[in-house]
């Protein structure tokens, strides 16, 4: 008998409670003891999802709940990312659900990323349910935000029956929601209740033969490869046979359903048999790979697969090649680098793969400098070293017209740095839409930007509004080139020699501009130790030591007192460098770097190029 089901998905901008809720839900449920210790997000399962606070990767759970007549019924509930940088992740799960909880933040309401999950949900047709979160913020306006919501809905062509969404308030992390905001906040069973009522049940034919879309690969310690996707007809039972086939129709390869999987929590528990609607976890196949669908032998029409938008920014990734090479990290060579970007763009289809002549660099496609960080960091993580180019974006040429990607910004800033923030946006070529009050003294700005003029925007942001303003952007368009932007004005202060910096030189240096090393740290010809006062680069001599005498007097001999350095992150680094310029990557350390090591390369070949 097939099993009582629902499968929903849980879409929002970054930041607006999907994670939160679901742990609520979990805990509401009954799935732990009542003196079990449980983590807060438990779906953000990787080290970098934790520490970031961010949703990496989709993942899937599932939760028991009674309808009214007191049967069980399974809700299978797949969490998404938030940022726009991981929209593919959202793109390629929906398909697995027949409905959506769209959920948005009291205050902020619908924000960029809102409306990208949020249109995508619609054009595959799922039945929305609304859900204004965190509905106990000081500045919570619900009533308009319902009304922002709405109105969102009918400009991305919703339909009647997705325009008679129902609404629930609610607060993920204190646990309730409630259908009026004067009903008793208590706990969660009205939007289970909901769900129930509102979502139907998979309708998939189980007399055919057993079909499934992989939309998931991840690899087991003792499984193998495991391909997560739902079974859009039949029935799987273990140690059936099955053949991959790709979306071309031609056979991948033919195997045994070793293991079936299903999700409850946190973990996977084996099942004997798994019938159409599911969404299951399957071993036992090697090669099969995101896209390709598993079914039984005679299938030979593939499942269709939902289109995913193109990578709008790239970058290259090559062996280490710094006098410092090889001392860190464990994995340097170009085939360890190559073997693991390759396994990378089969497991992740927003992320394109391309290499040189000499397969010795590698060009990577993603969504944004976030996505391309979170990438080099998992590999910087696993022992990797490489060298990283500056991000450029991916131009198109059509009827002899060259277009670039083009971000809708929306930014929420206090209203004495509006301003502010207008200038520096028109200087990188951006074009104004939109400017409301928000209420509290904070202004709202949409703008039209160019990707390329975005790069390393963010770290400049922060420091225009003192780290008080909000910046979210979200792809829009291909449009035509808007000429030169502007980059780094200021030039790199460059070590001319190899060794350990000494703090004497360091502090003679600080006149000269902000240092980005400490004192005791390595440094090789041609790396880059500070950001120059000017807008030239300045070669210096950081392992320069005081001269040494018998003679001390209190008067000429100066205390060194060194102001801190200037810490980025990795993807401020990578915003960071000009296009003369690489960023070194290791286990342990990051380090800016001049292409051309040496000063009479460099000087040969700016000669060249001008």
């Amino acid at each position: 008998m097939a099993p009582r089901l629902r499968n929903i998905a849980i879409i929002a901008h970054v930041d607006h409670g999907k994670t939160t809720l679901i742990d609520s839900i979990m805990k509401q449920s009954g799935m732990f003891r009542d003196n079990q210790q449980v983590s807060e997000r438990l779906m953000d399962s990787g080290d970098l999802e934790k520490e970031r606070g961010i949703t990496i990767l989709a993942k899937p759970t599932s939760i028991e709940w009674q309808d009214a007549d007191g049967q069980d019924i399974r809700i299978n509930i797949i969490d998404t990312p938030g940022h726009a940088d991981f929209g593919g992740e959202v793109e390629r799960v929906l398909h697995m659900a027949d409905g959506v909880i769209l959920l948005t933040d009291a205050a902020e309401g619908p924000m960029p990323q809102t409306k990208f999950v949020l249109g995508k949900a619609l054009a595959q047709g799922l039945k929305p349910i609304v859900i204004i979160n965190k509905i106990d913020r000081s500045d919570a306006r619900p009533e308009a935000v319902v009304d922002e919501v709405f109105d969102l809905f009918v400009a991305l062509d919703a339909n009647d029956d997705q325009l008679d969404f129902p609404i629930l308030y609610a607060s993920g992390r204190d646990g309730w929601c409630v259908r009026d905001l004067a009903d008793p906040r208590e706990n969660l069973s009205p939007l289970l209740e909901l769900i129930l009522d509102h979502v139907s049940a998979p309708n998939l034919p189980e007399d055919k033969p057993f079909a499934m879309l992989a939309t998931l690969l991840d690899k087991d310690p003792f499984l193998g490869r495991c391909l997560t996707g739902r079974v859009v007809q039949g029935i799987a039972r273990v140690n059936d046979t099955v053949a991959a086939i790709n979306l071309d129709g031609k056979t991948v390869e033919q195997g045994r359903l070793t293991k079936l999987l299903r999700f409850e929590g946190t973990e996977r528990v084996p099942v004997d048999i798994a019938h159409a609607g599911d969404i299951i976890c399957i071993a036992g196949l090697a090669k099969a790979s995101v896209a390709d669908t598993i079914g039984a032998p005679g299938l030979d029409a593939p499942v269709a697969s939902t289109p995913i938008d193109p990578p709008t920014m790239s970058v290259t990734i090559m062996v280490n090649d710094s006098p410092l090479a090889g001392r860190e990290g464990k994995k340097v060579t170009s085939t360890m680098i190559r073997e693991r970007l390759l396994a990378e763009a089969e497991t992740n289809v927003a992320i394109t793969f391309n290499e040189s002549a000499g397969k010795d660099a590698f060009e990577i496609g993603g969504r944004g400098e976030l996505q391309l960080g979170v990438l080099i960091e998992t590999m910087r993580r696993e022992g990797f070293e490489m060298t990283v180019s500056r991000p450029q974006v991916l131009l198109r040429h059509e009827n002899g017209q060259k277009l670039e990607p083009i971000e809708e910004v929306i930014i929420d800033v206090d209203d004495d740095y509006s301003s502010t923030v207008i200038d520096s946006l028109n200087r990188r070529k951006a074009e104004m839409i939109d400017m409301r009050q928000a209420g509290a003294g904070k202004t709202r700005l949409t703008f039209h930007a160019p990707s390329r003029g975005l790069i390393g925007y963010q770290s400049r942001f922060l420091t225009e509004t003192r780290g008080t303003g909000v910046l979210n952007r979200l792809f829009h368009e291909y449009a035509p080139y808007r000429g030169d932007i502007q980059g780094r004005r200021n030039g790199a202060l460059i070590s001319n020699d190899q060794g350990e910096a000494v703090a004497y030189a360091l502090f003679n240096l600080q006149d000269r501009g902000v240092m980005f090393i400490d004192p005791q740290q390595a440094v090789y010809q041609g790396m880059i130790i500070g950001e120059h006062s000017r807008d030239n680069d300045l070669e210096v001599n950081v392992l320069k030591g005081k001269k040494l005498t018998n003679v001390r007097a209190s008067g000429s001999d100066e205390a060194v007192t060194l102001t801190p350095p200037r810490r980025m992150s990795l993807e401020d680094m990578m915003a960071y460098i000009n296009e003369d310029e690489y960023l070194e990557v290791t286990p342990l350390s990051l380090r800016l770097r001049k292409i051309f090591l040496l000063a009479h390369e460099r000087k040969k070949h700016a000669r060249s190029a001008s």
